[in-house]
């Protein structure tokens, strides 16, 4: 993995508390932005480190919105479960990525899952909270970036 920078984001997130708890996660773990799309966030208990003040959150109308505002040269990683989707213990993060996290009801979208880059799954048969699986993947990155050194 080279130097670069991730953000990470719900797509439709359902229960704003998880958006809370994602923020604080990404701004302990070094990411560089969270978004969500389709719904705005609401200001949470569960940010009790005030990550606003850390790492900016963006709000995206919908997939298009947000697929058109991808950095340049900037991969994007979903988290399903997926037959296509790489494990994550055997995947290579790309410098420079954002990772995307399905709805806490339906996952994913058949076009959200067209625009990734690469899939990426956790162990497990049923899914996680998606701020859970989120922070896994997170510290997924920061453990094989910290460990690569």
């Amino acid at each position: 993995m080279t130097t670069g920078y991730f953000g990470i984001g719900i797509f439709e997130p359902k229960h704003e508390t998880n958006m809370g708890t994602l923020w604080r996660s990404a701004s302990l773990l070094g990411a560089s932005f969270i978004f969500t799309i389709g719904k705005r966030y609401k200001k949470q208990s569960t940010d009790t480190n005030k990550s606003w003040k850390e790492i900016p959150l963006y709000h995206y109308q919908d997939l298009e919105d947000f697929y058109q505002h991808l950095p340049y040269s900037c991969q994007l990683v979903g988290i399903e479960l997926d037959e296509k989707a790489v494990p994550v213990e055997q995947f290579v993060h790309p410098g420079r990525c954002v990772y995307l996290l399905g709805a806490e009801d339906h996952g994913l979208t058949k076009a959200a899952l067209a625009k990734c880059h690469h899939l990426v799954q956790l162990p497990g048969e049923t899914s996680l909270n998606v701020a859970s699986a989120g922070s896994i993947i997170l510290y997924d990155r920061h453990l094989k970036s910290t460990l690569a050194r």
